[in-house]
């Protein structure tokens, strides 16, 4: 069973940063993807960023020159810094782990985007 452990959310005035970050473990899995989704209410959960082992990125195209993933693959560890953040960019964020046809996901971090 994956297991996650999520943190870095909270409340930040338009603007502003904040950096997620998830630590997977319980798994053996090789070649997977990480990533970050997000959910607001009434809305459908959209994908903000993942990337691959070898570092291979791809991002929503609202947040693209502002946010950035990473990932330390010793640790099992996805990274989302997030700059610039707007009103819009509140949601819940959760993390994900790809590995073919099987996906897992994190409980989800609260990002509120609020004067």
């Amino acid at each position: 069973q994956v297991q996650f452990v999520e943190s870095g959310g909270g409340l930040v005035q338009p603007g502003g940063s904040l950096r997620l970050s998830c630590a997977a473990s319980g798994h053996s899995f090789s070649g997977y993807v990480m990533g970050w989704y997000r959910q607001s209410p009434g809305k459908q959960r959209e994908s903000v960023a993942t990337i691959t082992t070898r570092g291979i990125t791809n991002y929503a195209d609202s947040v693209k020159g502002r946010f950035t993933i990473s990932r330390d693959n010793a640790k099992n560890t996805v990274y989302l810094q997030m700059s610039s953040l707007k009103p819009e960019d509140t949601a819940v964020y959760y993390c994900n782990l790809s590995w073919t046809n099987y996906n897992f996901w994190g409980q989800g971090t609260q990002v509120t985007v609020s004067s």
